[in-house]
């Protein structure tokens, strides 16, 4: 029988995740642009790093949201990802990814946001309840209500679908 003892909160700042990597020559394509799977590659694991870290437990990758490469990172430059959860359901999380290019002059320019939904699962795969996210400041209260509206706007979509 699950135990239905409810879960102590967690703030923000137990999940926030920094990743940084430098662009090396097999993570860039003819351009000397880093390859987006490369990018979406690191999106995943900065976003599961994040939700690891709030739910202390394992989990799985359930949708990414839109992607938009806003600025290219080049060959040599540092790729900076930055990631969060922004709210937690009962056993999913959305996570915030944001990611920055780092040139050798120490420019930084803002090249992706992507939210990400995890699931966190025990051995088996079963699904498993998540803390709650405390929300503390403006801003991520900001991110607690729009990952809420981003919510809705997926089940709509597969409740759409027939999923």
């Amino acid at each position: 029988m699950p135990d239905s003892t409810p879960l102590s909160g967690r703030p923000v700042s137990a999940s926030r995740t920094e990743m940084i990597e430098i662009v090396l020559p097999q993570d860039a394509n003819l351009l000397g642009n880093i390859l987006g799977g490369r990018v979406m590659h690191l999106i995943d694991i900065a976003g599961a790093i994040a939700a690891h870290r709030h739910s202390h437990r394992q989990v799985v990758t359930a949708s990414v949201d839109h992607l938009d490469f806003l600025n290219p990172i080049r060959l040599g430059d540092l790729i900076i990802l930055q990631s969060q959860v922004n709210r937690a359901f009962h056993t999913s999380m959305e996570v915030g990814v944001e990611v920055y290019s780092e040139d050798s002059a120490g420019k930084r320019k803002h090249t992706t946001t992507a939210f990400l939904m995890f699931v966190a699962v025990d051995r088996a795969g079963n699904s498993q309840a998540v803390p709650p996210v405390l929300p503390r400041t403006q801003e991520e209260r900001r991110r607690y209500r729009d990952a809420g509206e981003r919510r809705k706007a997926r089940l709509a979509m597969h409740a759409k679908r027939g999923k």
